[in-house]
């Protein structure tokens, strides 16, 4: 059986809500394991096989995946009944992989060195700026309600995640503002925020 190796409130919640709403979470095993967290509490779980002590981590017999987007490949590769991937010979495939990557090597990289106030030219270059990664989801967005068109799909989980936590950092498009809104308001988003936070404060 696969197994998802998750903290609660964490980047791993993404690839929970991914498992709900794929509708096979009787399929997969989660171990709730704890993580350093920035603020110096928590710290490596030694259940968890993931090299670095982070979440998520996905094993599944002889595959072992970490980072989100390849897990989201995965998953929605493995589970292709929901739709919510694009399988190998859909035409939308080619999109759907480089909203992946750029989440992983442009989206998170830029929000999490913009968070930290970290300014330079070569990370600029490198991995373009806030307004840059903004202006990009406005364009996608313009005159469609999901990142792929009509239909939603698991790189609008993943690219919306960042937003559902940190609303503060959303931009004031509203168009983003309101693909956000509808990403929120997914049975599984909403539910596994709602369980997480209501965990968190009792």
């Amino acid at each position: 059986m696969p197994t998802l190796y998750h903290a609660p409130l964490s980047r791993s919640t993404s690839i929970l809500a991914l498992i709900e709403d794929l509708g096979v979470a009787d399929l997969i095993d989660v171990v709730e394991v704890s993580v350093a967290r920035a603020d110096g509490s928590g710290g490596a779980d030694p259940r968890n096989p993931h090299p670095e002590g982070k979440v998520p981590y996905l094993t599944d017999g002889p595959q072992h995946l970490r980072e989100r987007g390849a897990i989201v490949a995965y998953l929605t590769d493995k589970y292709p009944d929901a739709g919510l991937g694009r399988p190998v010979g859909h035409p939308q495939r080619g999109a759907f992989l480089s909203w992946l990557f750029y989440y992983q090597g442009v989206m998170e990289p830029v929000l999490v060195l913009d968070l930290a106030k970290v300014q330079h030219p070569m990370v600029q270059a490198t991995f373009r700026d806030l307004e840059a990664v903004f202006a990009r989801l406005a364009e996608a967005l313009a005159g469609q309600p999901y990142l792929l068109g009509e239909e939603y799909s698991a790189v609008d989980l993943l690219l919306s995640s960042p937003f559902q936590w940190m609303p503060e950092v959303a931009p004031d498009d509203p168009a983003v503002q309101a693909w956000i809104a509808r990403c929120a308001e997914r049975p599984a988003v909403k539910a596994l925020a709602e369980r997480e936070l209501a965990a968190l404060s009792g």
